[in-house]
């Protein structure tokens, strides 16, 4: 069995062209244009380069792009102050806090300071409350990625076995939380895997999805999965790989090349999930406008 390619850059594409005919009809006939901000603490160069890829594809969608940079040594007070002012602007309607942040700054008290009307990151509180209630304003983009690709390449979750590997805030919990709720490209049986899961093999082999988010590369090999499963891998992880350039590669959770020997369908890394999360961050940024006139 060779594994079908689920191709998240396709399905990336072409729900950007959607979100950018939805601006412009916004636009045209309410006067309002979505706008994205992102803070960014700090110089770690992971970060640097997604606020760039988020940065350029709000702009591609027709859309404002506010990048908020503070130094490393920025203090905590001096960052909520960015997030505040960025709160009050009536022209900023979707605000994301780029993580990591800074050690010396509560991760978890910048995120809760976003008013959760512009939370299109879903961290808030109450934005996950309306997640587990089963009435989601913003669900997280790597979770609604992950839904949108399963649904459209023909794998629906309803009544299906759903393991998640992985318990993150932005991940792994939220994606649990989407898929066993009692609405279209859901009704899935979810099972939880982490850190401290036993026998984590005999658990992944009875998955008919299998959603990786552990970060460590290559972890599930095929000797953890059943035939015909479908696979989603949310790890992005650099390698060494001399004889490239760069002397590395990117590659996710799986370890590709067997593990698609034996499912039904793979995402590849890159070109997965992470072209979809940039998408689905672009369309909550638009919900939340369309939100305010709405209003």
């Amino acid at each position: 069995m060779t594994a079908k390619v689920i191709n998240g850059t396709e399905m990336a594409n072409s729900v950007r062209a959607e979100i950018a005919d939805c601006v412009a009809e916004l636009t045209d006939r309410h006067g309002v244009t979505p706008g994205l901000a992102v803070v960014l603490a700090g110089d770690d160069p992971a970060s640097m380069v997604y606020v760039r890829h988020k940065e350029r594809a709000a702009i591609e969608a027709r859309m404002i792009s506010q990048i908020v940079t503070l130094k490393a040594e920025a203090t905590e007070a001096d960052v909520l102050a960015e997030i505040d002012r960025l709160n009050c602007d009536s022209g900023i309607h979707g605000i994301l806090v780029q993580l990591p942040l800074p050690s010396h700054i509560d991760a978890r008290t910048a995120t809760e300071a976003v008013l959760p009307e512009k939370d299109v990151d879903g961290l808030h509180p109450y934005n996950k409350g309306l997640l587990l209630a089963g009435t989601p304003r913003f669900v997280p983009a790597t979770p609604a990625g992950i839904q949108y690709m399963l649904v459209n390449s023909g794998f629906d979750p309803d009544g299906k076995h759903v393991v998640v590997c992985g318990r993150s805030d932005i991940v792994g919990k939220p994606i649990a939380n989407l898929l066993m709720q009692r609405m279209p490209g859901a009704n899935a049986t979810v099972t939880v895997c982490h850190t401290r899961t036993k026998d984590l093999a005999s658990i992944t082999r009875q998955a008919d999805i299998l959603i990786a988010a552990i970060k460590q590369p290559r972890f599930i090999t095929a000797d953890m999965v059943k035939d015909g499963v479908v696979v989603i891998d949310v790890g992005i992880n650099r390698i060494p790989a001399p004889e490239r350039k760069r002397g590395s590669r990117l590659v996710g959770d799986v370890d590709y090349e067997s593990v698609s020997q034996k499912a039904a369908a793979i995402t590849p890394v890159p070109g997965g999930v992470g072209p979809m999360t940039i998408a689905m961050l672009l369309r909550n940024v638009l919900e939340a406008a369309c939100l305010t006139v709405e209003g």
